[in-house]
C-alpha cells in the first residue's frame, strides 16, 4: 500500500481510537460533579472508572483472538455500536448503580476499539514502518486526552454532566461511516470454532479478581469469608482456563506465546505502565479540583503538560525506531524517565505550586509516551502475523488490568488517607467527622473556610501519597526492560516463516 492508501485506511481507525480515548478523558474532570449529584462516595468515584477498565480488561483478549479469526473491519464497527449504546445509557443514569452498569457496557466497546485499532494497523503496515505511523496514533491520543477534559469541563459548566457521555457519539458514528468507505481488508474465511468456554473463563476470572480488589477494604475486610470466596472462584476460573486453552484447537489465549521472552516481559511491564497511566489521569484530575479548587475546565487545562510530554515522546520515539529499526534503548530511557516523573509527583501536596506540578507531569508524560506504544510494537515484531491479534491484545489486557487494579487499590488507599487526615483536622477544630469511613465527595463551595482548608489539605497530601505508592511499579518496569532481547524490526508484515509458507 502507498503512503496515501495507508492514511486513507487509517482515517477511520484514528477516529475510532479517538472515541476510545475520549470515553475516559471526557468524564475524568466531570467525575466530582457527577458523583456529587448522584450522592456517591469516594468508593463510587473509583468504581465509575474501574467498571469501564474491568469490562475492557476482561474482553480485550477475546476481541484480539476474534480479530485473528474473523473480519477485523466488522469487529471494529461492532465495537463502535456497543460503545454508543453504553454512552446513551450512561447519559440517562439516575443512580450510581445505573451509571456504573452503563460504564461496563462502554468498557465492552472500548475493549474492542483499544485492541482492534492496533491489530488492523499491523495488518497494513510492517513493523519497521509502523513507527512512522505511530506518530498519528500519538497525535490522536494527545488530541483526545487534551480535548476530552476541556470538552468535559466546558460541558459540565454549561450544559450539565449528562452531556459528557453524548459528546463522543457523533465521532463514533462518523468513524463507523468512514471505516465503511475507506478500510478495505482481505476477506477472512475461517471455519474454526470460537473458544466460547475459554472466553467465558477469561471474563469470569478477571472480573471476579478485579471486583475483589476493588471492593476489599471498603465493602468487606481483606481477611474475610467473602475474600476467600472471590479469590477462590477467580483463581479456579483462571486455572480452568489454562486447562481448556491447552486442549482446544483455537485457544483464546495461545499459551505458547508465553514461551516468547519479549511477549512475557512486555505483558508484565504493561501492568506497571497501566498503573502509572490510569492513576495519573484519575487522581491528578481530582487533585486539581479538590485540593486547588479549580473548575473542571481549569483542571482540563492542567492536563496539558502530561499530554504534551506523551505526544512529544510518542512521535519522537516512533520516528527514531523506524529510522534505526531498534527499539530497546527507547524503552530503557522511557522507563527511567517514567520512574523519575512518578517519584517527583510523589512530593506534591496541597501547597505545591501548579507550575511545579506541571513540570513533574511533563516528565511523567515523556516516559509514558516512549513506552506504551512501543511495547506493543516489540511484541508484534516477535510473533507471526497470524497471532498478532492475540499477542497485541495480551499487552493491552495487562495494561488495562494494571490500571484497573492500580486505580482500585490506590483509590482505597487515598480514601483512607483522606479520612484520617480530615478526622485529625476536624479534631483540631473541635469537630467530629460525620459518617466516618463513608465520606462523600465534598462540594468545596459549600464548606466554611476552616473546614475547606482541612479538606483541600487532605486531598493534596493524599495525592502525593498515592504517587509514592506507584514508585515500585515504575521501578519494576525499568528492571524488566533491561531484560529484553532486541530483535530488529522486520520490514514485512509476515514473518520469514510465514513468507516461506506462503511462497
Amino acid at each position: 500500500m502507498t503512503h496515501r492508501e495507508v492514511l486513507e485506511a487509517m482515517s477511520g481507525l484514528l477516529l475510532a481510537m479517538f472515541v476510545a480515548m475520549l470515553s475516559s478523558t471526557v468524564v475524568s474532570n466531570a467525575l466530582p460533579v457527577i458523583v456529587g449529584d448522584l450522592h456517591g462516595t469516594e468508593s463510587g468515584y473509583t468504581w465509575v472508572m474501574v467498571a469501564t477498565l474491568l469490562a475492557l480488561t476482561a474482553t480485550t483478549p477475546i476481541w484480539g483472538k476474534l480479530a485473528d479469526l474473523y473480519n477485523k473491519k466488522a469487529l471494529v464497527q461492532i465495537a463502535l455500536v456497543v460503545y454508543v449504546a453504553g454512552s446513551v445509557l450512561a447519559g440517562f443514569a439516575t443512580s450510581m448503580e445505573m451509571l456504573i452498569g452503563a460504564r461496563v457496557v462502554q468498557g465492552l466497546g472500548v475493549g474492542g476499539l483499544t485492541a482492534l485499532v492496533q491489530i488492523v494497523i499491523a495488518s497494513i503496515v510492517s513493523p519497521r514502518d509502523r513507527g512512522r505511523y505511530s506518530g498519528y496514533l500519538g497525535a490522536t491520543f494527545a488530541v483526545a486526552t487534551v480535548s476530552g477534559p476541556l470538552i468535559g469541563g466546558l460541558v459540565v459548566d454549561t450544559l450539565g454532566w449528562r452531556w459528557c457521555f453524548g459528546v463522543a457519539v457523533p465521532f463514533a458514528v462518523l468513524a463507523f461511516v468512514v471505516l465503511q468507505r475507506t478500510l478495505h481488508l482481505p476477506t477472512v474465511r475461517n471455519d474454526a470454532k470460537v473458544d466460547i468456554l475459554g472466553a467465558t473463563l477469561i471474563a469470569a476470572g478477571l472480573s471476579i479478581l478485579l471486583a475483589w480488589v476493588s471492593l476489599a477494604g471498603s465493602s468487606f475486610a481483606w481477611a474475610s469469608g467473602t475474600t476467600a470466596l472471590m479469590v477462590g472462584l477467580g483463581v479456579a476460573a483462571l486455572v480452568a482456563l489454562v486447562f481448556v486453552e491447552s486442549r482446544v484447537a483455537e485457544p483464546m489465549i495461545p499459551l505458547h506465546l508465553f514461551k516468547n521472552r519479549t511477549v512475557t516481559l512486555s505483558v508484565i511491564a504493561s501492568l506497571s505502565v497501566g498503573v502509572a497511566m490510569f492513576g495519573s489521569t484519575v487522581f491528578l484530575s481530582q487533585y486539581f479540583q479538590l485540593s486547588h479548587g479549580l473548575t473542571p475546565t481549569e483542571a482540563g487545562l492542567m492536563s496539558l503538560p502530561l499530554v504534551m510530554g506523551l505526544l512529544v515522546a510518542g512521535i519522537g520515539s516512533g520516528r527514531r525506531i523506524s529510522r534505526t529499526g531498534l527499539w530497546k534503548n527507547v524503552l530503557i530511557v522511557g522507563s527511567f524517565v517514567l520512574a523519575v516523573g512518578v517519584a517527583l509527583l510523589g512530593t506534591i501536596d496541597g501547597s505545591t505550586p501548579l507550575w511545579v506540578v506541571s513540570i513533574w507531569m511533563t516528565i511523567t508524560g515523556l516516559g509514558l509516551g516512549a513506552i506504551q506504544q512501543n511495547l506493543v510494537l516489540a511484541v508484534q515484531n516477535s510473533v507471526p502475523h497470524s497471532e498478532v491479534g492475540a499477542a497485541s491484545s495480551l499487552v493491552a489486557t495487562f495494561r488495562t488490568m494494571g490500571g484497573a487494579v492500580g486505580v482500585a487499590l490506590l483509590g482505597t488507599a487515598m480514601s483512607h488517607r483522606v479520612t484520617d487526615h480530615v478526622a485529625a483536622g476536624f479534631a483540631k477544630l473541635g469537630l467530629v467527622l460525620p459518617h466516618e469511613g463513608h465520606q462523600e465527595i465534598p462540594d468545596l463551595s459549600t464548606l466554611p473556610p476552616a473546614v475547606r482548608a482541612v479538606v483541600t489539605s487532605a486531598y493534596g497530601e493524599a495525592t502525593g501519597h498515592v504517587f509514592l505508592l506507584m514508585i515500585p511499579a515504575a521501578v519494576i518496569t525499568a528492571a524488566l526492560v533491561w531484560l529484553f532481547r532486541e530483535v530488529p524490526l522486520r520490514s514485512t508484515i509476515h514473518s520469514d516463516e510465514e513468507l516461506e509458507a506462503l511462497a
